[in-house]
């Protein structure tokens, strides 16, 4: 029997373990809006993360700690609102999950129940339980290891994981625990390139880096890191585009335009009926101006 999803060709979860057995890349990518969806849809991504990078990339904070429930609530409905067919999957910011499993549940069932396919958090062992309780009541969970951002305060900032021995064992064993918790998905973040090679080996569901190198299952960079609209991108971060400069000088031109009067053209605005002019103004000639 096929599923809805499958014959909507809507992407889920068990489709990324499916792709890791087929050896087919997965491609992700970080998105917080309607149009940015709209655009990674329409090319084809298999995945879209509603992450709380939006913290820096959208508000301008300086980390993701300050990014609350709420906010990333806000944006699932507009990457939604796309109505797309790749896999959704929504962030679970700073202290949305570490109180305990009860809140964990709450806040991640929310995040379903408006449409996500899944739920990210971060962390390794010290999540795992959380992880399993969250997949035991039906909610799919993608695992975050290596560099997790909402802890780079008790980490030493935002370091490369995995520079020596000891290091890279630590993030295999987040990478099992997580798979053990029922993970379908682990991100694998700025974690040096032959543990996450070993770690994509060992594991059974498909591992997706973000400048963690070319071994992994997949891959996933930010919206604005690939086109370029971000200036100072991770040193990880391709750029295929230059919008940040392409933005700039469209509005620096629309600017001069209107100061000169030569926008709007009349090909961008209507005018009355031929007649109603003279009409309308003969019905003003005697009002007075409110004051």
């Amino acid at each position: 029997m096929v599923s809805v999803g499958e014959r909507q060709g809507k992407l889920l979860p068990y489709h990324f373990i499916k792709m890791k057995k087929q050896g087919k890349k997965i491609v992700m990518i970080t998105a917080y809006d309607y149009f940015q969806a709209r655009i990674a849809d329409e090319v084809g991504v298999d995945g879209i993360l509603v992450g709380d990078s939006l913290g820096m990339v959208v508000m301008g904070y300086k980390s993701t700690l300050a990014v609350t429930l709420d906010d990333i609530v806000h944006h699932t409905k507009a990457v939604l609102n796309a109505v797309p067919r790749a896999l959704v999957v929504a962030d679970m910011p700073f202290m949305s999950y570490e109180a305990g499993k009860d809140e964990a549940l709450r806040n991640a069932g929310r995040l379903i129940k408006l449409g996500a396919d899944a739920v990210k958090l971060e962390g390794g062992i010290e999540v795992a339980d959380t992880v399993k309780a969250l997949v035991s009541s039906g909610i799919p969970v993608m695992g975050h290891i290596g560099l997790n951002p909402q802890r780079h305060l008790v980490m030493g900032g935002y370091r490369l994981r995995g520079k020596c021995a000891k290091d890279a064992v630590e993030v295999l064993e987040d990478a099992e625990a997580l798979e053990e918790a029922g993970a379908f998905a682990v991100i694998i973040e700025f974690t040096a390139a032959e543990v996450a090679a070993e770690v994509t080996k060992r594991l059974k569901i498909p591992t997706i880096c973000i400048g963690s190198g070319p071994h992994c299952d997949g891959q996933i960079l930010v919206f604005h890191d690939v086109v370029g609209l971000n200036p100072e991108p991770p040193m990880f971060v391709k750029k295929y585009a230059q919008a940040y400069e392409d933005f700039k000088n469209a509005i620096s031109t629309y600017k001069i335009e209107v100061e000169s009067g030569s926008f709007p053209t009349k090909d961008k605005y209507h005018r009355m009926k031929e007649g109603e002019l003279q009409k309308f103004k003969e019905l003003i000639s005697h009002r007075r101006r409110r004051t």
